[in-house]
């Protein structure tokens, strides 16, 4: 029986085209993710922080250290009309977000956590605590009080600066989440809940949390790398620094995974390398200049290594490039369905690890990259340019008569594209449109019936386009179970776009 259009799974749709062109793509059965949000250096210096704990410190040692370096961050924002969440939230997180709905007819308030960078005030927090405040107050563990401007603030890495008139403030010491490892321990420094400058330990879960997670209102370019800890964190916990046992800063807490919104053992943290980065560039500029290559990219699965010879499931799959006709990864000879395994010397096995890298360049740097080809390595140079933000509207998926002849070998049938289709997605007589997959064939959740359309195929070579149906059952023709067959594929929905699908013959 065929599968269902229901039952179908985006391998590759956990996509994104962030900083090195990538974005969050929609996916199914995302986890659950809340924000955890509640209610003399001058403005060209990066940040250093200030001097870390002794080797051997005990976590009271480390909290009587670090806690002064904490604030807390209270914003008013003059209450807007805003879209019914309701319905639309992940599971257990209606009343999370209701909490930052209007609490008197005029204002709204938030509540979030901080940390002191500079002794003249500099503080990073997160994007989504200070995001459209009309005001911005920090709390120091002294009791004082400050207003606060905006410096800077980007969406991408959910990452703000804000500055306070102050002098000769402690500061925390900046560390390397880098050299850090999954079982470490580290403390969560915050003001859950309303409960100002609250210790609480835990480990290092994981490292790279990326598609497993998608943060509400992320988008074209986020970029997702983070740190899981098992320390509490609430709401309130936004924005405040994940420490070491030397008493160094090497995350910014800033959500968790829960079904009530509240803390259930899973909290994030962006990597403060990473948000050094990004603060350098805030304090400095007020504005963060994304550096992109200028590609679509996607994980990869066990057929994608396969057809590219690598040992190992890991690399970042080539979908599309930012702009579809040209930019700097497509001019420097890269292409759809190429597996990029290093950029800049540096191993890329996830698409975080990718953005990372990336990101940790500048505007203008020609970085080399290295891609596997079908089971050849080649290598470029690509030189990074600025990201623009690029918006998509959706549209729905059309449907059309059906006139299926088959493709057996991956157990799947094909049709002409409607013509109507044909012109909506400009594809100037290419293409043939997935009909129906079988629910015990290779192509099973791997092909999407009715809404996905096969433009090429890059596998077996020489690369070829798809004009007909005939065309299709010709390059299949000569498969043999076993084979691999690389196909680029165009989905109606412009949510999902363009995509390469990797298919092992006979599963």
């Amino acid at each position: 029986m065929a599968s269902r259009f229901s039952r179908f799974r985006f391998a590759a749709a956990a996509t994104v085209s962030f900083s090195a062109g990538v974005l969050f793509a929609s996916g199914m059965d995302w986890t659950k993710i809340s924000f955890a949000q509640g209610g003399t250096t001058s403005r060209s210096a990066s940040v250093r922080g200030g001097p870390m704990a002794p080797e051997g410190s005990s976590f009271a040692d480390i909290a009587e250290r670090v806690t002064p370096g904490v604030v807390a961050v209270n914003t008013t924002r003059s209450a807007r009309p805003r879209p019914q969440v309701r319905g639309r939230a992940p599971q257990g997180m209606d009343d999370f977000l209701e909490q930052f709905g209007p609490q008197q007819p005029r204002q709204q308030r938030g509540e979030g956590s901080g940390f002191i960078v500079t002794q003249d005030g500099y503080i990073v927090t997160n994007n989504h605590v200070v995001a459209d405040a009309d005001q911005v107050s920090i709390t120091l563990t002294d009791g004082r009080t400050f207003k606060a401007k905006v410096i800077g603030t980007d969406s991408t890495t959910d990452v703000a600066v804000v500055k306070i008139d102050a002098k000769g403030l402690p500061t925390l010491a900046i560390g390397n989440d880098e050299t850090t490892r999954i079982g470490d321990w580290v403390l969560a420094v915050g003001n859950p809940l309303g409960l100002d400058f609250t210790v609480t330990a835990g480990i290092i879960s994981a490292k790279g949390r990326g598609s497993e997670i998608q943060l509400p209102n992320s988008g074209n370019f986020t970029i997702s790398d983070f740190i899981q800890t098992d320390a509490a964190i609430n709401p309130g916990n936004s924005g405040g620094p994940l420490i070491n046992l030397r008493g160094e800063v090497i995350g910014l807490n800033s959500a968790i995974a829960s079904q009530t919104g509240f803390y259930s053992g899973y909290g994030f943290a962006i990597p403060i390398t990473l948000v050094k980065a990004v603060t350098d560039d805030l304090i400095k500029e007020g504005r963060v200049r994304l550096p992109v290559m200028g590609v679509s990219v996607g994980s990869i699965d066990p057929e994608d290594a396969g057809i590219n010879g690598l040992a190992r499931v890991a690399g970042v799959k080539v979908r599309g490039f930012t702009p579809a006709d040209g930019g700097p990864a497509k001019g420097a000879g890269i292409e759809v369905g190429d597996v990029i395994i290093t950029v800049d010397g540096k191993p890329v096995d996830r698409v975080g690890s990718l953005q990372r890298v990336v990101r940790s360049r500048r505007v203008g740097d020609l970085v080399p990259v290295e891609v596997m080809r079908f089971g050849t390595k080649k290598s470029f140079k690509v030189k990074l340019v600025e990201a623009e933000m690029i918006s998509r509207v959706a549209t729905l998926p059309e449907t059309g008569p059906k006139a299926v002849p088959a493709a057996g070998k991956l157990g799947i049938t094909v049709e002409a594209v409607p013509a109507e289709i044909s012109a909506r997605l400009k594809l100037e007589g290419r293409g043939v449109r997935v009909a129906d997959v079988t629910e015990d064939g290779p192509a099973r959740d791997k092909l999407a019936p009715g809404s996905d359309i096969v433009l090429e195929v890059l596998y077996p070579t020489p690369r070829r386009t798809v004009k007909s149906v005939t065309d299709f059952q010709g390059v299949l023709s000569g498969l043999k179970d076993g084979d691999y067959v690389s196909l680029l594929v165009q989905n109606m929905d412009p949510r999902v776009g363009q995509r390469v699908v990797n298919i092992r013959v006979g599963g």
